[in-house]
């Protein structure tokens, strides 16, 4: 019998926390509580504090609280707190958190292996900073490490605004709305009052306050409600040195014309917003003499540009997608391509992947091809001009085919009739010095829908094309609403009368007709939100699931690689599919356009990866717009505004103004001084003592009372409040009560009176 190895003698008596780490380290069999204080000779009242010194440890991450050991190889718990360092194409890399050997060796980093599927979803995007506490295993050479759950916020950085006490004590009021409170600052870092700062905690203690790390500037400085949002959501905004030497060798490389299809005589426009810097696509189309018409849809040839395997590629991988904000773009490639090579000019020849498209009288693709091309885009027209034109009867006879054209494709649309959800969206427009002049609802023209329905048809087109060659795709998918989703949606609309069969096939068709049949715009609005609540989000994948909202079987994203990576894998696919590999160029770029070799065998990884960046980005925009909305209210708190009830919750409630979109929480306190309950499946509140309900599509007329421009936030209250209800104060204040009356007094404050001093000891 071969016995196990003793760990050494140890020192007795209550062991410090590295002698508790070093014993398990040397131990051959896993050490729990009891073996830790035998081998300490840890006795009668000591035992209490071995006990709550491993209990900090367990809640600290340095042992799992159970019978923890470290491995083999050693250096790394089993479980452990680990911070997040880097997202390289896809890949999560951590370090241990609290790295303090006796060598000085550097920490080990970890894989971080996330969940996947719908799991994953649950979860907020990791990004550099994060910590998580997180189970960890030796693989190979290396470690791997399965999240546990992240870290709570105050363990993490904040973003926020240093303010000053009267004593000069340092405060940070945070940018998160969620987080109502200011944290003592015990290291200012050089920073001063009103300037946005990053800060982390400077010690393990709650009591230690935190550190300021990085001075950000004025938070209302032009540009700076994008700058929290790029911080908050650790969203890459400089490239390499690499990336951007790599992108201007890219940019010089010759076109070969006797490789590319010549498409420069052909009218072409590219329809896009005023203020556009990038245009990714333009279309055209004429009579086909049967009926149908022939189409073009020319979509910058990225992939020419930005080839696998190099960093210009990489640094394109981590951001995902551009992020757009209305006083900046965070691109995803650089500006050398993305606002100048890439981007389809006027009067410029341009690379571009062609999609040729053939629809019939009835609006449906019959034939489709794709070559890689030269285009002269004869005109950039913004929406409002080609809608005016159109309007006014002075559009060119290649504009009036698109128009034609379009009617054929809104043809086949209504046929499949996909999910319609009228969704206002919020457009902020700033003037030459930053600051807002306007906040409203953006239009929605005729002009819009011409691009967006050639541009769906170009993207069945590629998914298709790449299917008829079973080649990978990036499928962008859109699953049908879960059950449990579906069955909520069933008990809320039960609520007021409406029927939802849950046994039969749900369709977009089938929320349509539900809303069609709605004549009350109030209740319609009701049916809307509700539906819209039980939708999936969409995401990437190279396995097809279909688009539910869009009613389409095979759907890939391909009109967009200045802006979505997902698109250039889509552009990628189609080169090797269907031959259209240029020369190898001469300069220092990679030598192919196609998918890298990873990709063809396993495109999973990198589909999630740019669906997580996609949601990072989505969350980033809104939170910018909020932040700008709440700036541009910030003058009007007191008015009165109508507004609509747009979510219920046991706490108040959400309603948007009317027009503008900007969103604000009621709180259930204002409501008035009876208890309100909250009836979840018909997501309203009701009043115990008069019946009066609060519920989703409701119009109230509210005043602002809160508009905070560096959280976003807004808060709303009744235009009457009854005596006694707590009224609002601004954030970092309380909420105060007016006195109630107690029989035939009115109830004073309670506690110690103001004049009088505490006289104990000072501890």
């Amino acid at each position: 019998m071969v016995r196990s190895k003793l760990p050494p003698k140890q020192p007795q008596g209550l062991p410090t926390r590295q002698q508790v780490l070093d014993f398990i380290a040397q131990s051959a069999e896993p050490a729990g509580k009891r073996e830790i204080a035998k081998a300490f000779g840890v006795k009668g009242a000591e035992k209490i504090a071995l006990k709550a010194l491993l209990k900090d440890m367990a809640e600290e991450g340095l042992i799992d609280g159970n019978r923890s050991a470290f491995h083999a190889m050693g250096g790394v718990p089993k479980v452990t707190v680990l911070r997040i360092v880097e997202i390289d194409e896809g890949d999560v890399y951590a370090v241990p958190d609290t790295w303090q050997p006796d060598d000085a060796s550097p920490p080990p980093r970890l894989r971080i292996v996330e969940p996947r599927g719908r799991a994953r979803t649950r979860e907020a995007a990791l990004k550099p900073g994060d910590r998580v506490l997180a189970r960890t295993e030796e693989a190979g050479s290396g470690w791997v490490a399965h999240p546990m759950k992240k870290l709570a916020l105050r363990e993490e950085q904040l973003l926020g605004v240093i303010e000053l006490d009267g004593t000069g004590k340092g405060w940070l009021a945070p940018v998160d709305k969620r987080v109502r409170n200011s944290v003592p600052v015990s290291d200012l870092g050089g920073a001063e009052a009103g300037q946005l700062v990053l800060a982390e905690p400077a010690g393990k203690s709650p009591r230690a306050g935190m550190k300021v790390t990085a001075v950000l500037g004025d938070p209302l400085a032009p540009r700076a409600f994008s700058l929290i949002a790029i911080h908050k959501h650790g969203i890459p905004f400089s490239f390499a040195p690499e990336a951007v030497a790599e992108a201007e060798r890219a940019a010089r490389l010759p076109l070969s014309e006797d490789k590319r299809e010549d498409l420069r005589a052909l009218p072409i426009v590219a329809i896009d917003p005023a203020d556009a810097r990038d245009h990714d696509d333009a279309i055209w189309a004429e009579p086909d003499g049967a009926g149908g018409y022939r189409a073009v849809v020319a979509i910058a040839d990225v992939s020419f540009y930005v080839r696998p395997g190099g960093q210009l590629d990489r640094d394109a991988r981590k951001r995902g997608n551009s992020v757009y904000f209305p006083d900046r773009v965070v691109p995803m490639l650089p500006e050398v391509l993305s606002a100048d090579v890439c981007s389809l000019k006027s009067g410029q020849t341009r690379a571009a992947m062609a999609c040729h498209m053939t629809i019939d009288a009835q609006g449906r693709i019959t034939d489709w091809r794709f070559t890689r091309a030269l285009v002269n885009i004869a005109e950039v027209i913004a929406y409002e001009e080609a809608q005016r034109r159109i309007d006014a009867g002075e559009a060119a006879p290649h504009l009036v085919h698109l128009w034609e054209a379009w009617r054929l494709l809104e043809k086949a649309r209504d046929a499949r009739d996909p999910l319609a959800l009228e969704l206002p969206e919020r457009r902020v427009v700033l003037d030459e010095q930053g600051r807002i002049a306007e906040v409203a609802v953006r239009e929605r023209l005729d002009a819009h829908r011409v691009v967006e329905d050639f541009m769906i048809a170009a993207n069945v087109a590629a998914a298709k094309a790449l299917e008829a060659k079973v080649a990978p795709v990036v499928y962008r998918i859109h699953e049908p609403p879960s059950r449990e989703k579906l069955v909520a949606l069933k008990d809320y609309l039960a609520t007021f009368g409406r029927k939802l069969a849950l046994g039969q096939v749900i369709t977009p068709s089938l929320f349509n007709r539900m809303l069609k049949d709605v004549t009350d715009e109030a209740e319609k609005a009701l049916v809307m939100e509700a539906v819209l609540r039980s939708q999936t989000q969409a995401y990437y994948g190279p396995r097809n699931a279909g688009h539910f909202g869009l009613s389409l079987g095979s759907y890939a994203h391909f009109t967009s690689p200045i802006r979505r990576y997902s698109d250039l894998l889509v552009h990628r696919a189609l080169v090797d599919a269907y031959g259209l590999e240029q020369p190898r160029p001469q300069a220092d770029v990679p030598p192919t356009s196609g998918l890298a070799d990873r990709d063809r065998a396993d495109l999973t990884r990198v589909s999630e990866a740019i669906s997580v960046a996609e949601r990072r980005a989505m969350e980033a925009e809104r939170e910018t717009i909020d932040r700008y909305v709440a700036a541009w209210l910030s003058a009007r708190v007191g008015e009165v505004f109508d507004t609509r009830i747009t979510g219920v919750q046991k706490f108040g409630l959400f309603a948007t103004i009317v027009g503008l979109g900007g969103d604000g929480l009621v709180p259930i306190s204002t409501l008035g001084a009876e208890r309100f309950a909250y009836d979840e499946k018909a997501q309203r509140l009701v009043g115990e003592q008069s019946g009066e309900q609060f519920a989703i599509g409701m119009m109230l007329k509210l005043r602002l009372a809160e508009a905070n421009p560096l959280t976003g936030a807004l808060k709303f209250e009744p235009v009457d409040v009854e005596e006694g209800v707590r009224r609002i104060e601004r954030r970092g204040g309380r909420m105060e009560a007016r006195p109630k009356k107690q029989g035939n007094y009115m109830a004073g404050k309670r506690g110690r009176p103001g004049n009088i001093r505490h006289q104990g000891k000072r501890r």
